[in-house]
């Protein structure tokens, strides 16, 4: 797939990439800031489509989808953590991991149930409560990391998630996504962190649009775009 945005000259940000992601995988996308990391990311997340080729996920093709499918698919499948937290400053932490559910259909109690849920398992059963303001960069992105996990999704996509926090905290939000990589949950991370890449079991590194090196090519994963299918490679 290739991903070129208008202008004068255009700018093409993916320039023929392909790869499969399998069911449980755990992979890291590195390359420098401009390299097409995060284009990648968001085409893999359908919040972006491609000028070219073709992006499957969950074994659907992401061309033949409307807006509103394509919002439900996030919805049930993907959760999404990036490097800022995007948490709503008026709401609690329950608030903003249960509002992540809204677009999934679910009722507003078990919102709140769910929600409550994965804020214990990201250990912050105790600061329910709490609004933003009140919680450290450390635990504003374990509330970020709880509203992807709300919907138990079958993928998590995420955007430098270490970027704004101390190595102490980082490492043990290392440790969560392994956790759950560990439970079944596909993990994409993207870093130009070095530490953190070297956690991944697999790695794609990437430079000017292009993918340089993948170490799970040899892995028998099709070729095409990201994909993911409940048990067993696509």
């Amino acid at each position: 797939m290739s991903r070129i945005y208008p202008g004068s000259p255009p700018v093409t940000a993916l320039d023929g990439v392909s790869f499969a992601v399998a069911a449980g995988e755990l992979v890291t996308v590195v390359g420098p800031s401009g390299s097409g990391k995060t284009t990648l990311l968001h085409l893999a997340g359908t919040l972006d489509r491609p000028s070219a080729g073709r992006v499957r996920v969950t074994g659907l093709n992401v061309a033949g989808l409307s807006d509103r499918m394509l919002a439900g698919l996030r919805a049930a499948s993907i959760g999404f953590v990036f490097q800022q937290f995007f948490l709503a400053e008026h709401a609690t932490a329950l608030g903003n991991v249960a509002d992540g559910l809204l677009y999934a259909g679910v009722p507003a109690a078990e919102r709140r149930e769910r929600a409550a849920w994965a804020l214990e398992r990201v250990g912050l059963g105790h600061k329910l409560a709490a609004r933003p303001t009140q919680l450290s960069g450390g635990e504003r992105q374990r509330v970020a990391i709880a509203r992807a996990l709300a919907g138990e999704p079958a993928i998590v996509l995420a955007d430098e998630p270490t970027g704004n926090l101390d190595s102490a905290t980082g490492a043990a939000l290392l440790d969560l996504l392994e956790e759950l990589n560990a439970a079944g949950t596909t993990i994409v991370v993207v870093t130009h962190d070095g530490a953190v890449a070297a956690r991944m079991r697999r790695r794609i590194e990437m430079l000017d649009g292009r993918v340089i090196t993948d170490t799970g090519a040899d892995t028998g994963t099709a070729a095409g775009g990201f994909q993911h299918v409940r048990g067993g490679t696509s």
